[in-house]
């Protein structure tokens, strides 16, 4: 009788070593990237530098001065779909927009 080998797919074993290392808050801020890169145009996207999720506070560093105005003015609703997109409310408090 031979034993079954456990299968995992990709986005659980990833997730698993996440948690085991302390980085689900940098996996969390690839998924609002991704997102970022899906709803905004190519230009629009090149323009944000960074995103980083640190205790609960999501932080985008932006280029333009214009797009950093239109994210603050609708703080409110990007921060919406961001938790939308991570399916946990309780992982992001406040957003930032340097």
């Amino acid at each position: 009788m031979s034993r079954k080998k456990r299968e995992f797919h990709s986005s659980e074993l990833l997730s698993s070593f996440a948690k085991i290392y302390g980085f689900e808050d940098k996996l969390k801020a690839f998924e609002i990237k991704d997102f970022l890169e899906n709803y905004l145009s190519e230009d629009l996207f090149s323009e944000i530098e960074t995103v980083n999720l640190k205790e609960k506070v999501l932080v985008l560093r932006i280029k333009s001065p214009l797009l950093k105005n239109d994210f603050r003015m609708r703080k409110s609703f990007f921060l919406k779909k961001f938790l939308e997109v991570l399916k946990d409310e309780s992982l992001i408090n406040d957003l930032l927009i340097l």
